[in-house]
């Protein structure tokens, strides 16, 4: 899969009077395209995405119009208020004013993987609020704002839950739900977790998506952060973040390496951030650990 941008979105990011803060252009998410924004007032019409699209809104009230004639609908959205539009459609949109926004642009992979495989069609939705959905793309954009490559496997964990947060409460009635099934095992086999942790500790140092892992254990990304959960009583993320810290500590008290050079070989960005996740995990840090050992 290749990485999500402009070209999968709808166009309003293209307006003249979008200024981006921050995206996660370059960092490779291949099932998410995320942007932070302030927008001036515009009124435009947009051919369909591949994409679909949910945007927060940081401030306001603003007022927002969309659709065309008779199907119209105006609502003015305070702070929090979500915009959705579904992969597809062609949108017509008018804001009203000045805003602060968040774009979260979804691959149609992401919400079928969070729907058993069936096709997702969202509502198209003016000022709902969804408290859980609000907090992930908060959440989504503070790691592209403070971006490093050790949290590939974090992110890509916060996309599949916004993916199925968005199936579980804004997919409409006339959706093709998943079928029954049969219960399955409620987390890896032994096997499967096996090969889950070797392949996370060969590539310890290097960003791992979800993707990968599910690909270990041969299951979607779903299927395979919830039963890896089950199995660990851990995200992938933190599993990850505890083995490349286990190694880092080991390296600490084991050889003389300078200290930023354990962190970048045990997968951390840098020495600081290898300082923060073990002062908040261990209490110490790494000189202190050194010292110890």
């Amino acid at each position: 899969m290749t990485e999500l941008g402009l070209a999968d979105t709808v166009g309003i990011l293209r307006q003249p009077g979008v200024r981006t803060r921050h995206s996660s252009a370059g960092l490779g998410w291949e099932r998410l395209y995320l942007s932070a924004q302030e927008e001036q007032p515009y009124r435009a019409a947009f051919g369909p995405a591949p994409t679909h699209l949910v945007i927060l809104h940081l401030d306001g009230p603003v007022t927002v119009r969309r659709g065309r004639g008779t199907g119209a609908r105006s609502r003015t959205i305070p702070p929090g208020g979500l915009f959705v539009q579904s992969a597809g459609r062609p949108l017509s949109v008018e804001l009203g004013g000045r805003l602060d926004t968040i774009h979260a642009y979804l691959s149609d992979d992401a919400l079928r993987d969070a729907n058993g495989g069936r096709p997702v069609e969202l509502h198209e939705e003016l000022g709902t609020t969804d408290p859980l959905t609000e907090q992930l793309l908060l959440a989504l954009a503070g790691t592209v704002r403070s971006w490093e490559p050790s949290a590939r496997t974090y992110a890509d964990h916060l996309t599949g839950m916004l993916a199925a947060q968005l199936v579980r409460r804004h997919r409409t009635a006339t959706a093709t739900a998943p079928p029954p099934t049969a219960p399955g095992p409620s987390g890896l086999s032994p096997r499967q977790l096996a090969a889950v942790r070797r392949l996370m500790e060969d590539r310890l140092a290097d960003p791992l998506p979800i993707a990968d892992l599910a690909a270990a254990a041969a299951l979607s990304c779903s299927q395979f952060t919830r039963r890896f959960r089950a199995s660990t009583g851990r995200s992938p993320h933190q599993f990850l973040l505890g083995l490349r810290l286990e190694r880092a500590c080991r390296l600490l008290r084991t050889s003389s390496d300078p200290i930023a050079d354990v962190a970048v070989r045990c997968g951390f960005s840098h020495q600081e951030h290898l300082t923060r996740v073990m002062r908040a995990r261990l209490d110490t840090t790494p000189a202190a650990l050194r010292r110890a050992g």
